[in-house]
């Protein structure tokens, strides 16, 4: 017999026994599902991520306040960092005159981040603020502007908005040239940033404006600190001996020892690299989860596939009888356990695109919360031709035994069965 043929007969037998066939479907249907909307979300994160460390760039190192063993090195204590420094910071003037006076540094910025009150009509809400220096700050981070223009050099008592305060935080849109409060002082808006979602949303939800500003409305901070010192090196290749060069360098500086510091210097390519590592190991754990329920799927083919021969026994006979080789009827019971297996894993990839997207209609909404939008599930083309071939092979090695043993039977045996 042709591969075609058996294929045909494959189809037919299974339809022949359509609700046992659907009963045993829905156990691979439902571990496909389950694997689908699991790595879709590891596949989510890992795209939000990387989509916002490109907004800082390959050659932008960041010295913040605290050391790893208070959570600054990671990427939970840089968003710690930008979300609450509240003038605790030992970063100063000296500190950015250390760096900036080191071989193969391109620009240093020292910032300061903090939170107030900002009114706008009678609606008042805490937000971000964040204190720049106008001619540096878009040379370190990569933002557009959507509306308005950028600071003028000295510019005073301005700001930039980001994107979801300045169309969804108030219940009217704010538009450039209005006039907000900021602790207490007036400010002109004079720009509205394009939405980025870099630091899971931190920078759409933050105010902008000259750093001598910032020290007038955000709350005890002293006059020569800062909360992060953003550095551009010139070449990226050497951004490892950048970062060593400038921690022994600060380390000296403030006579402090590797124990003991009270800063992190951390990179985009640190944060990728530990942010994908979590994520790889999130993946595998929930992937393995998963894969119980596909398991289990496996032994109900085997267990129906074991009913099939028996059932089929004098048809098994019959063939044989007819010139039908071992290797045929084994690769007919071969095709209808992998054929399971592939449709229980395509409706099973269709079960996952539908709950990825009741996940990014419903979950990530109520996940999200102001100032951190959690990332969109995504369902990859990888991952879906994984999820097929995956649940075509376990069907195929699930019929691996019973298809055997039906290959085995010898035909006047099994022609004399009842």
């Amino acid at each position: 017999m042709k591969s075609l043929d058996i294929l045909v007969i494959s189809f037919r037998n299974l339809s022949q026994r359509s609700l046992r066939s659907w009963l045993t479907i829905i156990g691979i249907v439902i571990g496909v599902a389950t694997i689908v909307s699991m790595l879709s979300i590891g596949e989510g994160m890992r795209k939000s991520i990387n989509s916002q460390l490109s907004v800082f760039g390959q050659d932008l190192i960041m010295v913040t306040s605290g050391s790893v063993r208070t959570g600054g090195g990671d990427i939970t204590g840089i968003i710690r960092a930008f979300a609450s420094a509240r003038g605790t910071s030992t970063l100063s003037d000296k500190d950015v005159e250390t760096i900036r006076n080191l071989e193969g540094v391109k620009d240093v910025e020292g910032i300061i981040i903090g939170v107030n009150f900002v009114t706008y009509g009678n609606e008042k809400f805490s937000v971000m603020i964040r204190g720049v220096d106008p001619n540096k700050w878009r040379n370190m981070i990569n933002v557009d502007i959507e509306e308005g223009r950028d600071f003028l050099p000295n510019e005073r008592r301005v700001v930039i908005l980001g994107s979801r305060i300045a169309k969804e935080m108030f219940s009217q849109k704010i538009p450039v040239d209005s006039q907000i409060t900021v602790g207490g002082i007036s400010f002109r808006v004079i720009g509205i940033l394009k939405e980025s979602g870099a630091q899971m949303g931190l920078l759409d939800n933050t105010i902008f404006m000259n750093i001598k500003d910032a020290r007038d409305v955000i709350p005890n901070i002293e006059k020569d600190k800062y909360s992060i010192i953003n550095v551009k090196i010139e070449d990226t290749s050497s951004i490892d001996t950048m970062i060593s060069k400038i921690d022994k360098s600060l380390m000296m500086k403030r006579k402090e020892t590797p124990d003991k510091k009270t800063y992190t210097i951390i990179s985009s390519k640190q944060i990728a690299q530990n942010v994908n590592m979590i994520i790889s190991s999130m993946n595998l754990f929930l992937g393995g989860i998963a894969g119980v329920s596909l398991v289990v799927g496996a032994v109900g083919i085997a267990n129906t596939m074991f009913t099939s021969v028996i059932e089929r026994t004098r048809q098994i006979g019959t063939l044989k009888a007819l010139g039908a080789k071992n290797s045929e009827i084994m690769k007919m019971f071969l095709f209808e356990s992998a054929l399971i297996g592939f449709i229980g894993g395509l409706i099973g990839v269709f079960l996952g695109f539908i709950v990825t997207g009741l996940l990014n209609e419903f979950g990530v909404r109520m996940f999200s919360f102001p100032g951190a939008r959690m990332p969109s599930a995504i369902i990859t083309p990888d991952l879906i031709l994984l999820d097929l071939s995956f649940s075509t092979i376990i069907g195929a090695l699930s019929g691996l035994i019973p298809a055997k043993r039906a290959a085995e039977l010898e035909p006047v045996e099994a022609l004399m069965y009842e």
